[in-house]
């Protein structure tokens, strides 16, 4: 809602002291390419008949038709799929124009191109300079490199991580008028945005069914893309989607780490073992004493179950030891 006593450009609103999109309506180019054709026939003829019967009045005539055509070329601009033109007069907002085609305004307006894309930014990934040779062409382009931000979680362990944010402008105004440059701006953002939010999680969740960077990486970046959201709306940018593109310990710590997990599956898997092991001695024990195979001694059970234990629970083969009654 738009409030009712809000100030007014031509074309744009401001709210807050923020200028806000509006829609502008340029001329038609193609109704007005007849006109700048015009002016340059009449400048041509003017100056062909100055020369064939040598008088200075035509020739005089000539230079306003000229100029008028110069400056009507100026007005011409195109509006592509997916883009628009943001136009500003003597330091007036006039409105965006995102109609498609060939328009014509004002030739001293100044016409800001901002593309209505979605586009897409990873954290921390930088883009190297074109090399060129000596005319200027372009002989290797820059190669595009990613460097993810090392942070710390909410244990303290530095860890690297990058995220890749999906983005588009919806304001135009908002987009020139709020921030000096939005395309850095966004940057910047998903960046502070990224490191607040890796600060306040676990990497790995100490309890089961914990959030953690790892463990929860849609809710992860669900929360990353609401901040985000917050904090680029006021820049005329929608936040679409942000996920988490890159995440490890940082190399300082990450053998140790590495072996924190490895030995957090080796405790794991034998308390599997030794559950498993319990119950299958268990229920030998049970069928030898149904079925009345052999009667054993308190002792002799303790040595039995304990030998069962060994034969279950060792890595290696077990080597039996046979008795010769002597």
């Amino acid at each position: 809602m738009v409030e009712p006593n809000a100030p007014a450009t031509s074309s744009g609103l401001v709210l807050d002291g923020k200028f806000h999109e509006g829609p502008f309506r340029p001329f038609s180019g193609w109704l007005l390419a007849p006109v700048s054709i015009a002016l340059l026939g009449g400048a041509v003829l003017l100056v062909v008949t100055a020369a064939r019967h040598s008088e200075p009045l035509p020739g005089l005539l000539a230079v306003p038709c000229g100029i008028l055509f110069l400056l009507s070329l100026c007005g011409y601009f195109i509006v592509n799929p997916n883009e628009s033109r943001a136009l500003v007069l003597f330091g007036h907002y006039r409105g965006t124009v995102r109609a498609i085609g060939l328009h014509w305004t004002n030739p001293f307006t100044i016409k800001r191109h901002i593309t209505l894309r979605v586009r897409t930014f990873e954290t921390g990934a930088q883009q190297a300079p074109n090399v060129t040779d000596a005319g200027g062409k372009v002989v290797q382009e820059g190669v595009r490199t990613r460097h993810p931000l090392k942070v710390n979680d909410l244990d303290g362990n530095p860890i690297e991580i990058s995220a890749v944010v999906v983005w588009r402008v919806v304001d135009t105004a908002e987009a020139i008028f709020a921030v000096d440059n939005y395309e850095r701006y966004v940057e910047i953002q998903s960046e502070a945005a990224l490191r607040n939010l890796a600060s306040h999680y676990h990497y790995d969740s100490p309890e089961p069914g914990g959030t953690s960077l790892r463990g929860s990486t849609d809710l992860i970046g669900l929360r990353l893309k609401d901040e985000l959201d917050g904090r680029l709306r006021g820049a005329g940018v929608e936040v679409l989607e942000s996920r988490i593109s890159s995440l490890s310990y940082a190399p300082e710590i990450a053998a140790a780490m590495l072996q924190r997990q490895q030995a957090t599956a080796v405790v794991a898997a034998r308390q599997k073992i030794v559950e498993g092991a319990v119950g299958m001695v268990e229920l030998a024990m049970e069928q030898i004493a149904a079925k009345g195979i052999a009667t054993f001694t308190a002792e002799q059970k303790a040595e039995m179950v304990t030998n069962l234990l060994v034969v279950l629970v060792s890595e290696r083969g077990a080597q039996p030891v046979v008795s010769a009654g002597v």
